[in-house]
């Protein structure tokens, strides 16, 4: 028995949709439905009622879903004491995160640790969000950091780890300073169409930018779309149009007026940086990590 089969069955429980979770696992619906079918080829009874909609578990299947959890988690305990026992007292501490954290807090907060921790080494897996929760959930990460929202339903199963609120950090629309005044970009004049830079909307950033805005319709006009917040702020800088980014990203422009904010306070939103972790399987130096974030 392969352990993905094990992982994709446990992303199906809690999905309840085949697409969205072979989305989580990063592999093709075909590919995840032969695998959850191999599993129950395996255990010789169906895990899943198919003739649902949405999919639901079988008897058998609600059976079988604390044992999967069970078998991942004895399954990674094993890696890694076995990976830590080969490492010996050089460890590297594994990071899951967005490539937008990675940039503007980890690298930094690194560099902090570094002096209060000898020996300190760090390996960070910088990605977007759904492979960043696969690799900590799998047990490739011993920490995970990314951003959440209160309008934003998790797409993990955060109640599994512990976890650490780090700050909370605004997100609000801005553009060039120059381009701005040049065009008179305004979110409150509905007569003026704005150029928009914005995330893919099936990304968490695209749904916190969705629930901001809400049911107002203001003057946007699509014009870009990208996964990547630094390429986002690329364009912007360019003077393409408007984004929605986190304070952080855009802090040092709009400090030398580089940059301005578009739109008042309403059309902020407030992301909170928040890490996981599992502190009992982490090593001394991975715990003296946690405390230290």
């Amino acid at each position: 028995m392969d352990v993905n089969w094990l992982m994709d069955f446990t992303c199906l429980a809690r999905t309840l949709n085949f697409t969205r979770a072979a989305e989580e696992r990063n592999i093709t619906q075909s590919a995840f439905s032969r695998r959850i079918k191999s599993l129950e080829n395996w255990l010789g009874m169906p895990l899943i009622k198919r003739s649902t909609y949405p999919v639901q578990l079988s008897e058998a299947g609600q059976q079988f879903l604390p044992t999967a959890h069970e078998l991942i988690s004895g399954l990674t305990d094993i890696r890694q004491t076995l990976r830590a026992q080969e490492r010996g007292t050089t460890a590297f501490q594994r990071f899951a995160v967005l490539h937008t954290i990675s940039v503007n807090f980890l690298t930094r907060r690194v560099a902090e640790m570094e002096q209060l921790i000898p020996n300190l080494r760090v390996r960070v897996y910088s990605d977007n969000l759904h492979s960043c929760c696969q690799l900590f959930s799998d047990g490739t990460c011993d920490f995970l950091l990314y951003y959440r929202h209160k309008d934003v339903s998790p797409v993990f199963e955060e109640g599994r780890f512990a976890r650490k609120d780090i700050g909370t950090e605004p997100m609000f629309p801005v553009a060039l300073s120059s381009a701005a005044r040049n065009h008179g970009w305004s979110l409150a004049d509905p007569r003026q169409p704005i150029p928009y830079l914005g995330y893919d909307p099936s990304s968490f950033l695209g749904t916190v930018v969705d629930q901001t805005v809400g049911t107002r319709k203001p003057p946007l006009e699509l014009r870009y779309m990208d996964a990547l917040t630094e390429a986002i702020k690329r364009r912007m800088l360019t003077g393409s149009g408007i984004a929605w980014l986190p304070e952080s990203v855009v802090a040092e422009e709009l400090a030398d007026g580089r940059v301005m904010r578009i739109g008042g306070a309403e059309w902020t939103a407030d992301l909170t940086l928040s890490a996981f972790a599992s502190p009992d399987q982490l090593d001394p130096v991975g715990r003296r990590v946690w405390e230290a974030l």
